[in-house]
């Protein structure tokens, strides 16, 4: 099986900051705006480089989603900012009309997502955020897994005409995607391949579903792990190959079970090929204060989790 090395461990909010500091110097019509968390999404450095192009539009993130949308209609490019909260359950009516029904081509970066924002608590720990953005006709969502991928999936969308919802992290993570990747939207990336189960991960499960995969290979059972970094438009095709070969598959995803990642690929099967499917995400709950490992653990969104869904799963078959 390959092997995958953590090259050091970064946030992937940083991989935002950093793609949107280069874009600054690439591409002129991209616009950045923020409401008051400069820092947070590390969009400090644009907003130093381009003063003329960073609006603070401070803590009125409705009024950040119709803002953007307008710039969209001079040719302009606009990356909004803020926790993934409040980018999308407190202002859900205004992408929806504002962007999506519009088709605006607004760019929608999201910091803090899932329950690895830690200790803020169930308040700021969005686990339905992808079920909210990916039900909106015309929206693209992404959800990258390191560093690397994220600044590459931040340079992708600017590219990329019409509304996207990019979803990452809080914490330092394993970096382990090639610093020069091309990232290539709605393409499904295999990283290891297997004949006895297909691993599909999204964000920062995608880390944990190598390391189990190297937990089951220790104890004989093979398995393919597909990084899904877009959930919509969703790789059919790659999940459709894989599981032909394994006959099972186990969704890992920082989110809620229903409406997730793992939804998307349980239509999927049903409508082309029905198969055994384990979800490893959070059952319909809200999270809670900790530190991002703590809760990781008691939510079953770690290695571990993803090991005991193949031994359930495999016993389907």
């Amino acid at each position: 099986m390959k092997k995958y090395t953590n090259t050091g461990s970064k946030d992937t909010r940083s991989g935002f900051g950093d793609g949107l500091t280069e874009l600054g110097k690439t591409n002129p019509n991209v616009v950045a705006l923020c409401a008051d968390l400069t820092g947070s999404l590390k969009m400090n450095a644009f907003k130093d480089n381009h003063p003329e192009r960073f609006f603070q539009i401070g803590i009125a993130e409705a009024n950040m989603i119709g803002i953007a949308a307008g710039m969209t209609i001079g040719g302009k490019i606009p990356f909004t900012g803020t926790f993934a909260n409040f980018s999308t359950g407190r202002v859900y009516d205004q992408i929806r009309q504002s962007v999506a029904y519009s088709d605006k081509n607004v760019k929608i970066c999201a910091s803090h997502a899932g329950i690895t924002l830690g200790e803020d608590g169930a308040t700021h720990q969005i686990l339905e955020d992808i079920g909210l953005m990916k039900m909106l006709p015309g929206m693209t969502v992404i959800n990258t897994c390191d560093y690397n991928q994220t600044k590459a999936a931040t340079l992708a969308i600017a590219d990329f005409h019409g509304p996207v919802y990019l979803r990452f992290g809080r914490p330092k993570v394993a970096n382990f995607t090639p610093a020069d990747q091309k990232f290539e939207i709605g393409k499904a990336v295999q990283l290891t391949e297997g004949t006895d189960v297909t691993i599909v991960a999204t964000g920062h499960l995608v880390w944990e579903a190598l390391q189990a995969a190297e937990t089951l290979e220790a104890a004989g059972i093979s398995a393919e792990v597909i990084n899904i970094h877009t959930i919509k438009p969703l790789d059919e095709e790659a999940i459709l190959a894989s599981v032909a070969k394994t006959g099972c598959v186990v969704t890992a995803e920082e989110h809620n079970f229903l409406g997730g990642l793992g939804e998307s690929v349980a239509r999927t099967l049903a409508l082309h090929r029905p198969t055994p499917q384990e979800f490893v995400a959070t059952q319909d709950t809200f999270g809670e204060s900790g530190t991002p490992a703590q809760l990781m653990e008691k939510y079953g969104l770690n290695a571990a989790s993803i090991v005991k869904a193949v031994n359930k799963v495999i016993t389907r078959k």
